[in-house]
């Protein structure tokens, strides 16, 4: 079996976040912590260690939306479902989170598209998949390409709030995409709300949580070195009590008859 790993890494960059979102990293190497660790025992020097050399570790600053993660349904609203309480980040059923994938490749549409559910349909047709209740759906948009650059944030398509229906409708608990978020990126959307003066267009792909619960993995890596179908996901993001969202390490396992 093929592992591919899915994940984005945690880093201190000015370019996976907009500005003052980002993680901050403080690393400590080996020398500079030897007095801590010596701290825990009275009477060892030093020189008693290997090398002289303490441990290495970080101290990070984060929000749990660095990174690729997996949004919980309280991140969108206050409520679920038509109106039950939204399920926090350690309450996300583990079922959800293991699902045959399925890849929509939308790297052709233009940064700031909106995908609707004919486009959603047109590409299912196009690899011949029928979406099955719990398959995972992944979004490969123009974003991936540019993550690491200062045009990543404002790149690729969003998912809007019918398309996001359609894929929830047939029984998708867990969609993702390789862009910063899920719906186009939040400069074309305050073009348009300005234009039109439609605050409803605001986070339409997130706010259609309200309606029906699912969850869904932002900043992915990778997502063109998947076949269309004939993998799984497994996507377990970290429980914290009563968060939004938990970090996670998503990987597609592609069965070897799988990767002719």
């Amino acid at each position: 079996m093929k592992l591919i790993d899915l994940s984005r890494p945690l880093e201190n960059t000015a370019f996976a976040d907009p500005p003052g979102l980002g993680p901050s990293i403080e690393y400590f190497s080996h020398a500079q912590t030897a007095s801590q660790l010596l701290s825990f025992f009275p009477g060892v020097s030093q020189q008693d260690l290997p090398g002289g050399e303490g441990w290495a570790v970080e101290r990070v600053v984060l929000s749990t939306h660095n990174g690729t993660h997996l949004d919980a349904p309280y991140h969108f609203h206050s409520t679920m479902d038509g109106g039950q309480r939204a399920m926090t980040i350690d309450e996300v059923p583990l079922e959800w989170c293991w699902g045959r994938g399925v890849k929509l490749d939308f790297r052709h549409f233009p940064d700031g598209y909106i995908v609707q559910p004919d486009d959603v349909e047109s590409e299912l047709a196009r690899i011949g998949h029928d979406l099955q209740p719990g398959d995972i759906v992944l979004v490969n948009t123009a974003a991936g390409a540019r993550y690491g650059t200062s045009g990543y944030v404002n790149s690729g398509c969003g998912v809007g709030r019918e398309a996001t229906l359609f894929l929830t409708e047939r029984g998708v608990r867990i969609a993702g995409t390789d862009a910063w978020s899920w719906d186009a990126p939040f400069s074309y959307t305050a073009a348009k709300v300005a234009e039109t003066g439609d605050a409803s267009l605001i986070w339409e792909g997130h706010r259609a949580g309200m309606v029906r619960a699912y969850c869904h993995l932002e900043k992915l890596a990778d997502l063109e070195r998947l076949p269309s179908t004939g993998f799984d996901v497994v996507c377990f993001p970290v429980s914290i009590k009563g968060a939004s969202a938990g970090w996670c390490r998503p990987v597609a396992m592609i069965k070897p008859q799988d990767n002719a």
